[in-house]
């Protein structure tokens, strides 16, 4: 056998391999959607997580389906002595799937693996930036990390306060998993993967100029709609905005409409909709 040949052999099984496992990964997900939606997880939702209770009766239908799929394919894992509970697991994957609602099942956190949960804040590394591109290594207090090899980590005492409340537009779930959807293209830069390819120029038009002007607002310490962290860097920015579209939605969208416009196109939604409680 020549070895073009065997190229080709090879191929051609790869290729019915990855057609085989995709077929019985579809068949796996129909089974786990099909599934009944269990009384105690809707139960945890409509007391733990504010979002879902004033989401609209048909998004909340596609959510459920996305728990369920999100719960059985991620791997959860407690720390610092935590036990992992289903509490603890629907309130982190209600609000994960929040963000990738009107995403296929087959591209939602692809490259995400597991969730690493502590009881309370944690000691982590962190960096500090000096200029906005001087960053310098030290320790820091920490309630939430994303992590480019597909590891999400978080404090379970700020998840479950953070999700009871929307007053406050701080919620380290959305904030986290924005930066996963961040890195899916390989880069933290602010840039998810957008729908289509001419949508890219008016993200980037838009971000960079909201993002200086956050930044400009921090030095005259003027009032933004947005928390001042997101002038940390273009990553920042667009996980404190993801934070404060659904979070304070009605306060975005009248201090950045253009901002909020992006937002609402990228994740199919209007949260400023949506009955607040």
């Amino acid at each position: 056998m020549t070895f073009w040949a065997v190229v080709f052999v090879f191929l051609a099984l790869w290729g019915t391999l990855y057609a085989l496992r995709r077929r019985r990964l579809r068949r796996r997900r129909e089974r786990v959607r099909s599934r009944p939606f269990p009384a105690e997880w809707n139960a945890v939702l409509e007391k733990s997580v504010v979002l879902y209770r004033i989401l609209p009766e048909d998004l909340k239908n596609i959510l459920r389906s996305k728990i369920l799929l999100f719960i059985d394919e991620k791997h959860f894992e407690g720390c610092g002595g935590l036990v992992v509970t289903d509490e603890i697991k629907v309130v982190i994957a209600a609000q994960a799937c929040l963000l990738v609602l009107n995403q296929p099942d087959e591209t939602v956190y692809s490259g995400l693996s597991s969730i690493l949960v502590y009881p309370d804040a944690y000691i982590a590394p962190a960096y500090i930036s000096l200029d906005g591109n001087l960053y310098v290594e030290t320790t820091g207090v920490q309630s939430g990390e994303s992590w480019r090899e597909g590891t999400v980590v978080l404090s379970w005492r700020d998840v479950r306060k953070e999700s009871k409340t929307l007053r406050r537009g701080y919620n380290v779930v959305l904030h986290e998993f924005a930066h996963q959807l961040d890195e899916e293209n390989g880069a933290a830069d602010g840039i998810p993967i957008l729908r289509d390819a001419c949508s890219y120029e008016s993200w980037q038009s838009v971000f960079r100029r909201e993002f200086q002007k956050i930044r400009n607002d921090r030095v005259a310490r003027r009032n933004s709609p947005l928390d001042d962290y997101g002038a940390s860097d273009p990553a920042e920015f667009f996980a404190v905005a993801t934070e404060t579209f659904f979070q304070v939605p009605r306060r975005l969208l009248k201090g950045a409409p253009d901002l909020y416009g992006q937002l609402m196109k990228y994740y199919g939604m209007n949260p400023a909709e949506w009955k607040q409680p």
